[in-house]
């Protein structure tokens, strides 16, 4: 059996079974004086290891050699100029669509501007300004409007400390079960149902705290590159954006003579003479309307868009990601989440799983003793995104999907220390 000696003095080369081969002409007694002899002693008396061991030749790893880095470069040029959407200013500047989302970034920025979002002053020597970036979305409603460029600017709120950069940071949205009443509602009333967008939704709060950022890439102003933001309204990514939000939009339509719901903080409704009513629902920017009379629509439509820039969308079609469908000749409506399923099926490489009708047939008994005892099992289950699946189908429980209930529940269970069975 052919091995290789190892020397366990570092850097004395222990001659392996190759070079011993080589040298079979050697008598037997010449072996033995070797062997006998250490290697230290074949150096001499005065060898010192830290002295005059010889030094190891330092290479540059492979993955950081020029053709790697060239390959590297060139395959993520590609990716960019395939219309993937960019994670950084650099490739904007450098992608196909470069104008598209150079427009969309000065389309941002104006609307920064317009709504005062902040002053360029000298950071006082007891602050500390934020960081920000830029995020790139290709976004569209499905039947309403093509996939348009997006660009947001954020905060990087990692950086904020509680009690200097923000208090509370709490807000509400709509409830899915509102959500289902309401349109309930509207298919046995057969109201119209209405869909608006705000654009920049957190631009509109006012900033209660005294915060400075950094000036955005690409729009530093001339001869004022040392200045920095001061933030007069809140901004993408802070912490207490969406909550500044809320209280705008809060007092804003208790100001329009609205009522907000009991049992729902982003429900707002009115009544009038005739006995006519409007409801309107918030998810943080989105909103839906529901009146039977489309004069009340369009009357708030018009407060609105006097108070926010809005984006006003039609008929509902998606909210939240249930695509919604009526027929309102035969007084239904159709939710579903059809699009979502499958981005969740594709994700976790199930495109070409089987269909049953049951989602947790009778004979799978799940209990705690099948949980993984042993290490190899536990780096094994680690690497499997367990929890991620359970969300997403979570969500469509919530949503559309209440069959899938039990299974959920069930599998739950044992997110803490999942096994293959679970």
């Amino acid at each position: 059996m052919e091995f290789e000696l190892k020397s366990a003095v570092p850097g004395i080369d222990v001659p392996s079974s190759s070079t011993n081969e080589s040298n079979n002409d050697h008598h037997d007694d010449d072996e033995c004086d070797d062997r006998t002899t250490s290697p230290i002693q074949q150096q001499g008396d005065d060898y010192s290891i830290a002295r005059d061991k010889p030094r190891r030749q330092i290479r540059k790893p492979a993955r950081y050699t020029n053709d790697y880095l060239t390959a590297y470069a060139l395959s993520i040029a590609q990716e960019v100029n395939d219309g993937v959407e960019p994670v950084s200013y650099t490739e904007v500047v450098s992608c196909v669509e470069s104008s598209q989302w150079l427009g969309a970034m000065n389309e941002e920025i104006q609307s920064l501007y317009k709504n005062n979002t902040w002053t360029l002053t000298e950071l006082p020597k007891d602050k500390r300004p934020l960081k920000c970036k830029w995020i790139y979305k290709k976004d569209g409603i499905l039947g309403v409007e093509n996939a348009r460029c997006k660009a947001r600017l954020f905060v990087k709120c990692f950086n904020q400390k509680e009690g200097i950069d923000f208090n509370e940071i709490f807000s509400t949205v709509v409830r899915h079960t509102s959500i289902r009443v309401l349109l309930a509602f509207v298919s046995l009333f057969d109201l119209e149902l209405e869909q608006l967008d705000v654009k920049t939704a957190f631009l509109h709060g006012e900033l209660e705290e005294e915060i400075y950022m950094e000036q955005p890439e690409g729009f530093i102003v001339p001869g004022k590159e040392h200045f920095v933001c001061r933030l007069k309204k809140s901004l993408y990514g802070l912490k207490q954006a969406p909550r500044q939000w809320y209280k705008r939009f809060d007092s804003f339509m208790i100001g329009q003579g609205y009522c907000r719901s009991q049992f729902d903080d982003c429900i707002y409704f009115q009544t009038f003479q005739d006995g006519s009513f409007i409801y309107l629902l918030l998810y943080v920017d989105d909103m839906l309307i529901a009146s039977r009379d489309k004069f009340s629509i369009r009357k708030l439509k018009t407060q609105l868009s006097n108070e926010f820039e809005m984006k006003e969308l039609g008929a509902t079609k998606k909210i939240l990601g249930m695509e919604i469908r009526r027929d309102r000749q035969a007084g239904k409506l159709f939710l579903s989440q059809q699009r979502y399923i499958e981005k969740v099926l594709d994700r976790f490489n199930m495109n070409d799983c089987k269909p049953v009708s049951t989602p947790l047939a009778a004979h799978f008994k799940l209990s705690s003793d099948l949980c993984p005892d042993t290490k190899e099992d536990m780096e094994y289950m680690s690497h499997v995104p367990y929890a991620n699946a359970i969300g997403s189908l979570m969500y469509a429980m919530i949503c559309t999907r209440p069959d899938l209930a039990y299974a959920v529940s069930m599998v739950s269970r044992y997110m803490h220390n999942p096994d293959k069975k679970h």
